[in-house]
């Protein structure tokens, strides 16, 4: 199993962020086309992008600093639903916010598609967050 981390800053406050990784209003509007969010541990995590369908649970919720999800795709035998795990850390700067991603418990095969996905949506979290609205998004894996 392999692990992903990245980070970005955000010119917003930790509460602004953390909105939106809990609220389907959030979520969507910098990741994914649908979400069904009860974040509370052992709460549900779906998340629709590119129709893959993301699944999992809320495994630590600590707003304004901290949220944890079980990650994985619906009906998927290489990423199971749940199977990894994705840790957003929301910590205060003088400008916003940093947030550093970890997504760990990926099989080897699928960091380089996980890296591709992050890589275009962690950029769409700092502009919503920001206040930007971004519009639909037209985002596809690297195997679509």
């Amino acid at each position: 199993m392999a692990e992903f981390r990245d980070s970005i800053d955000i010119a917003a406050a930790p509460e602004t962020v953390f909105d939106y990784l809990v609220t389907a209003e959030g979520m969507t509007a910098w990741m994914g086309q649908y979400a069904e969010l009860d974040p509370t541990p052992g709460g549900r995590f779906a998340v629709d992008i590119a129709g893959h369908a993301i699944r999992g649970e809320y495994l630590h919720v600590e707003h304004p600093r901290r949220v944890v999800v079980s990650w994985g795709v619906a009906g998927s035998e290489t990423l199971p639903a749940g199977s990894s795990r994705v840790e957003f850390t929301l910590t205060p700067t003088g400008t916003g916010t940093r947030v550093d991603l970890t997504h760990s418990d990926l099989p080897d095969t699928e960091v380089r598609g996980h890296a591709h996905g992050w890589a275009h949506f962690l950029p769409r979290l700092a502009a919503a967050g920001a206040g930007d609205d971004l519009g639909a998004d037209d985002w596809r894996p690297l195997d679509d």
